[in-house]
Parts: C-alpha cells; structure tokens; sequence
C-alpha cells in the first residue's frame, strides 16, 4: 500500500524504482525515484544492483504492470522486493508529495515560443 511504501522509505531506506515512461516520470514522481521504464528494464536492471539488500520498491502508473520485474529481480538475487498497490494513481490520488522535471525528448521541445 502507499502508508507501506512511505514507511519502507523512510524507516528502511526503502529504494523507489519508477518503471513509468520518462515523459510520465516528468509528469511527477516520488521524490528520490529511479526511474527505469518496464520496457528497458532488462537492459539497465544492472543500474540497481547496489540495492540488492535494501529494500526496492517498484511503481508502476495503476500498480499492475510491476510484477514482471518485481520476479526479475528476485531471481537476480534482490533480497527484499515490493510493489505498490495502486501505483501513482493511488499515490497521487492521496495527495502525496510528487517532483516533477522536465522530460527528457530528443528532438522535441514543447512549449517554446509561446
């Protein structure tokens, strides 16, 4: 659940990985979240393995798309794996604290010029 997560995160160290697009991500994520899409999260799982013994939370947008990983790093040896019920919708739907950055698009730079 979300007040789980919080708790994890802020008692245990709890590591928060984003699997949303970037554009997403940028749209607002929990502060400190690594952000790795869930269709690149094969390539760049390597990107987390300072984190084997901490515990990771992953988050999705509704909370059902974080299983496929969540086996992948359980079998790369991640000791202590969660997912968030309800994901960012959840998250943000509570009025919990988001960041929000600018996306990172090649090629594109919306809302200049006006």
């Amino acid at each position: 659940s979300i007040h789980e997560a919080t708790r994890i995160m802020n008692k245990e160290d709890g590591v928060v990985v984003d699997l949303r697009t970037g554009k997403e991500f940028a749209g607002g994520h929990i502060v400190g979240a690594i952000n790795i899409p869930s269709s690149e999260f094969a390539n760049r799982m390597s990107e987390l393995d300072q984190y084997k013994d901490s515990p990771v939370i992953l988050v999705c947008k509704m909370g059902q798309h974080s299983s496929g990983s969540s086996k992948t790093l359980k079998e790369a040896g991640f000791s202590n794996v969660k997912r968030m019920t309800g994901g960012m919708a959840e998250w943000t739907g509570a009025n919990l604290p988001v960041v929000k950055t600018k996306a990172k698009e090649k090629g594109k730079e919306k809302g200049k010029g006006k």
